[in-house]
Parts: structure tokens; C-alpha cells; sequence
């Protein structure tokens, strides 16, 4: 049995499914409201004619083979699998919420006033952020506080570049699409004039020509532009979360006191995350299941 009284493996898939549940709950109204704004979208496609007007083979092989083609000559496939990998993981896992991580950390810092820095050895196993994992684990084997901080500001910095990088890749394709679907329209005008008097060939051909534009629109604005915009935004708040982190880590290492860190670190949240007190009697006897002497305790709770 671990200090929450459950066995590890047991609290471990409950904390995944309590967390999976919160991520379900507050992103369920960004997901309703994009299912209406598509649904809103295609109706503007259907509601003045038939809807498979605006299905054409031809101009989806010209826009998609002509974008891909180009990806492939920009970026090396090792980076496309890269980028592949990331959107999967963005809208597939849960980033923790900042006042999240700032209670995390809080409490590690009463459990190492408490216990000593080694008791951490086993929230270095525990939690589910490898950077958070990282850290604590420099923390146990005493690295040196401007160690701790070079490397840490280091993967922070190299993160930020690998996303970059996969944002650029996601950019690049936004600005190509559009015009392999001018490619297609120019190949249906081309068509066309060489088929003049033609009916069949006009009704072939003119498809072709309009709808490879709206592809190429659609492709870059509904999809790659939203995609980058999504490993932008994901990335600021996982930066966040590392400077969260290293600060958090860092006051620990130097023994600051509990409330002081809370303090410290609340000012990254926005006013209306900042309610609450984290550090107190009564939640450290139930989180850690300990009765502690009275000086520590005092020292605690005193800023």
C-alpha cells in the first residue's frame, strides 16, 4: 500500500481514468462546437444543390499527390512521421492544467521538508510528466541547482525547436495547397479550350478546373493551417508547464519554504486559478498520512 492507501498499480489506473474523465468534460463543448461548425459548413455545400457536385477524382489526385509530392521534396519522411506523431498525441493526451502542476509541486516540497529529498524517489516513479520525472530525479541524485537549470532551460529549449519544426512542416503544406489547386483549374481551362464544341468534354472538364481551387482552399485553411495553429497553442502550454516545473524544482532544491513556493508559483496562473490555499494542516495530514512534529509543521504553514 503506498501514502494514499491504495497499491500503486490500482491508483494508477484510477488517476488515468479520473483525469481522462476532466479532459473529456472540459473539452466536450469545443468538441460539440466543432461538430455544429462543420456540420454548418457542409450544409452550405448541400442546401443549393446536389452535394456530389462537388466530389471530383481528378482534382483531389492533382491537389493531394501535387501537395505531397512537394512535402516529400521539402522535408525528409523521418520529419513527416514526426509530425504525424505529435497531432496524434495533441488531440489524444491530456496536458495537466498549470494550477495542477503548481499543486504538485507544492506538495513535494512539504513531503521533502517532511521526509527529506530521497522520499521524492518515489514520486520520480509515479508521475506521468517526463519532464516532472526528469527533474526529480536530478533533484534525488543531487545535482547542483545551476545544473539542474541548464539542462532543464536546454530540453526546454530544444522542445521548442522540434515543435517549430513540425509547425513549419504544417505551414509549408498551407501554402502549397492552394496552389496545386491552381495547377488543377489550369489543367481543366487547358482541357477545355481543346475540347470547344464539345459538350461532353466541357461537362468533364469545368469540374475539374473549379473544384481543385476549392480543395486547395479547404485543405490548407480547415486542415494544415488549423494543425499548426493546434501545436502552437499546445506547445506554449507545455512550455508553461516546464517553467513551472523548473522554477518548482529549483525552490525546492534551495529549501523554500512551502508557502513562499505557493506563492511563487501561483503567480504563472490567472487570477481565477489562484483561489485556495494549498499549503495547510489539515490537507498535508491527509495527503501524506503523517503526523508531523509541531516545528515542521509550524514551518509549514508560515510563509
Amino acid at each position: 500500500m503506498d501514502i494514499y492507501g491504495l497499491d500503486r498499480p490500482l491508483r494508477s489506473v484510477f488517476d488515468t481514468m479520473l483525469d481522462t474523465s476532466k479532459w473529456w468534460l472540459k473539452d466536450r463543448m469545443n468538441m460539440m462546437g466543432l461538430a455544429i461548425c462543420v456540420i454548418l459548413f457542409c450544409l452550405g455545400f448541400a442546401i443549393h444543390g446536389n452535394i456530389g457536385l462537388y466530389f471530383n477524382l481528378a482534382a483531389l489526385l492533382i491537389v493531394a499527390g501535387g501537395t505531397l509530392g512537394a512535402t516529400l521534396i521539402c522535408f525528409r519522411t523521418k520529419r513527416l512521421m514526426i509530425v504525424y506523431k505529435v497531432l496524434m498525441n495533441s488531440y489524444r493526451t491530456r496536458v495537466k492544467e498549470p494550477d495542477e502542476i503548481v499543486e504538485i509541486l507544492v506538495d513535494l516540497s512539504v513531503k521533502s521538508r517532511l521526509r527529506g529529498l530521497l522520499s521524492l524517489q518515489e514520486d520520480e516513479e509515479e508521475t506521468s510528466i517526463l519532464f516532472l520525472r526528469r527533474a526529480l530525479g536530478f533533484l534525488v541524485d543531487a545535482y547542483r541547482s545551476h545544473e539542474i537549470r541548464d539542462i532543464l532551460n536546454t530540453e526546454m529549449y530544444f522542445f521548442r525547436l522540434r515543435r517549430d519544426e513540425s509547425e513549419q512542416v504544417l505551414r509549408t503544406m498551407a501554402e502549397i495547397c492552394p496552389a496545386f489547386g491552381l495547377v488543377g483549374s489550369v489543367v481543366g481551362l487547358i482541357s477545355l479550350l481543346a475540347g470547344v464544341g464539345d459538350t461532353s468534354v466541357i461537362l468533364t472538364t469545368v469540374p475539374i478546373a473549379l473544384t481543385s481551387t476549392l480543395y486547395g482552399v479547404v485543405l490548407a485553411n480547415f486542415f494544415f493551417l488549423p494543425f499548426a495553429a493546434n501545436i502552437r497553442e499546445r506547445t506554449d502550454q507545455e512550455l508553461l508547464l516546464q517553467k513551472i516545473i523548473t522554477d518548482g524544482v529549483l525552490a525546492i532544491e534551495s529549501e523554500v519554504n512551502p508557502r513562499a513556493l505557493e506563492m511563487k508559483l501561483k503567480s504563472f496562473l490567472t487570477p481565477s486559478s489562484r483561489q485556495g490555499r494549498l499549503v495547510s494542516l489539515k490537507r498535508i495530514q491527509e495527503k501524506f498520512k503523517i503526523e508531523p512534529e509541531p516545528a515542521e509543521l509550524l514551518s509549514a504553514q508560515q510563509p
